[in-house]
């Protein structure tokens, strides 16, 4: 998980840890590229927006390098087309809005590892 705030990312880490899954939390771009160079993971979930380098950027550089990893994106803010258009140039896999319950993402984060 690439996220920026330190107490969502915790929520959610949690949340899916208690449903059995193993998650790195990591709350910057750089770290998080080379993380996923050295050991990828099954998924990635991704803030659309952090300060240092934003979620778009990061998707676009792990595309350089791995092409198939689902990446769940995320955003604070409404359903925003400019967003969703650049993700499906950059093959990401779903969209996951941070107002939603966090059941939501569960169920993105299930179903890409079911069609993985």
């Amino acid at each position: 998980m690439v996220d920026d705030e330190p107490s969502f990312a915790q929520s959610m880490a949690l949340l899916l840890k208690s449903k059995g899954y193993n998650v790195t939390v990591v709350l910057d771009g750089k770290k998080a590229l080379e993380m996923i160079k050295k050991d990828p993971p099954n998924v990635v979930f991704l803030d659309i927006i952090m300060p240092d380098m934003d979620g778009r950027t990061i998707l676009k550089r792990i595309r350089e390098f791995n092409p198939t990893l689902p990446i769940i994106m995320m955003s604070g803010y409404l359903q925003d087309s400019k967003v969703e258009k650049k993700m499906d140039i950059y093959n990401g896999s779903e969209m996951f809005y941070k107002g939603d319950d966090f059941s939501k993402a569960l169920e993105l984060l299930e179903s890409v590892l079911k069609t993985d």
